[in-house]
């Protein structure tokens, strides 16, 4: 059973994925409408089959334009809150209303269709869901199919030069590894915009390393590792915690190591932090 409380996968927010959505859809679409014709397309003109199919292109990839607003609108508020499965089921049914009321208006206004406004709807809605969630279905499949596909070969190293397993590997924005190490030396991540800052133990010194990436995606690629969510800006090392305070401002982790670092804890990751560490 879905849990509609989860968060989307990240690669349905990627910027590319979301031009391959809205590039496969207009396709799609375009195919969709002039092979079945469901908005009236074979009676707009008395014109050839080519210049029919210019013209179907143009009132399609008009109606597309709902969803590269949408997209638009969806990629730029995944900072703002976090975007869970039941959200983006009505975003995508937002899509298909918003669709089909464009196509049932370009009917009535356009084509000058006799019928009641809310029969076309009716029509336009049924159409427009073939039309969004085909497409939408078969891109999910394909980008949880890439995205596992991908995890698969940054695992799979040759065996003469296989790395230990107790080692943590972190790739960039292309899934190109770019640093592995001990799990036990690393301390912490830490967000700064589009880049990680990557805290970790060298020869028991702290020292960074940069990366281009961020902490949500770190977070499910490395799920199987001790790294704990503590705040918006913190991935921290479960391993490395060696005690967790209480003061005014709120929960606050100390690591393990010479130099005292410590990590505040957000209401938001407060109950994540508390079942890492409950024992459960």
């Amino acid at each position: 059973m879905f849990d509609l409380q989860k968060q989307i996968p990240s690669y349905l927010l990627d910027k590319r994925n979301i031009v391959r959505l809205i590039l496969f859809t207009a396709a799609f679409a375009l195919v969709f409408i002039n092979v079945y014709a469901p908005f009236g397309v074979d009676v707009w003109f008395n014109v050839t089959r080519w210049t029919l199919l210019l013209y179907s292109s143009i009132i399609t990839l008009t109606g597309v334009l709902v969803v590269v607003i949408s997209r638009i609108i969806m990629y730029h508020s995944r900072h703002r809150f976090r975007i869970r499965l039941w959200h983006y089921l009505v975003w995508v049914m937002a899509e298909v209303f918003f669709m089909g009321l464009f196509y049932s208006l370009y009917q009535k206004l356009i084509l000058n269709d006799l019928r009641f406004l809310p029969d076309l709807m009716v029509t336009s809605v049924q159409n427009t869901a073939l039309v969004l969630l085909l497409p939408y279905s078969v891109l999910w499949l394909y980008f949880s199919w890439a995205e596992n596909k991908k995890r698969l070969e940054a695992m799979s190293v040759p065996t003469d030069t296989a790395l230990p397993k107790a080692m943590i590997h972190f790739n960039d924005e292309k899934g190109t590894l770019r640093l592995s190490m001990k799990t036990e030396n690393l301390l912490y991540v830490e967000a700064a915009d589009n880049y990680v800052v990557i805290h970790y133990l060298d020869n028991n010194r702290p020292v960074r390393y940069i990366l281009r990436n961020n902490l949500k995606k770190l977070g499910e690629e490395l799920f199987d590792f001790p790294l704990v969510r503590c705040h918006r800006s913190f991935m921290v090392n479960s391993g490395r915690v060696k005690l967790i305070r209480r003061e005014k401002e709120g929960l606050v982790l100390e690591l393990d190591q010479p130099e005292q670092i410590t990590l505040a804890v957000s209401k938001t990751y407060l109950s994540e932090v508390m079942k890492a560490f409950s024992g459960d």
